[in-house]
């Protein structure tokens, strides 16, 4: 399902224009995007959360040269699915 299609989904679920589901979803982006950009994270109850996570610097190779070079540290985002979300993909 690709965003219109979800933007489609969402208007036909709640009775509303697609533009203004568009609007909700743009939205609900934009707020989870800011949180976890800010480090604080978002949780969802049944649903699931996002927060972020770290990735050490390590030592990479350049699979065409062979070169080894060092990759940077990282912020990472993660998502973990709330309990009722595994279980219903898992029925």
């Amino acid at each position: 399902m690709n965003k219109q299609e979800l933007v489609d989904a969402v208007a036909s679920a709640v009775g509303i224009s697609k533009s203004a589901a568009g609007e909700a979803v743009d939205a609900f982006v934009a707020v989870v995007t800011q949180a976890v950009a800010e480090g604080d994270g978002m949780q969802l109850v049944g649903f699931g959360a996002f927060s972020t996570g770290q990735r050490a610097a390590r030592t990479g190779r350049n699979p065409r040269t062979g070169e080894t070079l060092q990759i940077a540290a990282a912020k990472t985002v993660k998502f973990t699915a709330g309990k009722a979300f595994k279980d219903s993909v898992n029925s």
